[in-house]
Formats: structure tokens, sequence, C-alpha cells
């Protein structure tokens, strides 16, 4: 379950930063998408599609703020701790480890 909100909340964050990048800046210039021929008109129409980015980077935004409480919650529920965790060795050292030196 944890995989599945992560990767949503991965999702979002790459969709949240794209939307972002697209809208125009406050100097009325067109952004990163009139660099690729998103002009005033087009699918949009006259306003282009700054009011569509602007629904979705709210919505791209409350998404990212929720699935970021989730995980934590998730985290939390579980008793887990970032601190707290060991690496987990696929093989356990040996106890015994001859040492070679030579005797004087």
């Amino acid at each position: 379950m944890s995989g599945l909100i992560l990767t949503f909340h991965i999702l979002v964050s790459i969709l949240l930063v794209a939307c972002i990048l697209l809208q125009p800046g406050s100097k009325g210039r067109g952004g990163l998408g009139s660099a690729y021929g998103g002009g005033s008109s087009g699918a949009f129409g006259p306003q282009g599609a700054t009011p569509f980015l602007a629904k979705a980077t709210y919505w791209l935004a409350a998404g990212f703020l929720t699935t970021s409480f989730v995980i934590e919650l998730l985290i939390v529920k579980s008793n887990q701790s970032v601190l707290d965790t060991k690496p987990s060795l696929s093989t356990p050292a040996p106890s015994n480890i001859p040492t070679n030196t030579p005797s004087r």
C-alpha cells in the first residue's frame, strides 16, 4: 500500500513541477510553454492555458500535500524512524576472521 502511495506521490510531484514551469511569468512572457509554439491563440482560447494551468496547479499542490501527510501518517503508525533503521546485509559477516599475521 505504501508503494502505491509513494508512486502516486512521485507522479504528482513531477506533474506539479511541469505545471509550474509551463505557466507564464509575471512580466507577461509566455513561460516554458511559449517556447514550443504555445502562443496566445490555440486550443485554450485567447487567454491561453493560464486558467487551466492555475487550476491544475492548485489541485496538484493539494494532492502533493495530501500524499505527503498520508506517507507521514504511515511512517508514524508503523513506529519507524529513518535514524533507527540499519542497512540489511544479504550475507552475515563471519564471526571468526582468521588473521594472517606472521609470528615473530
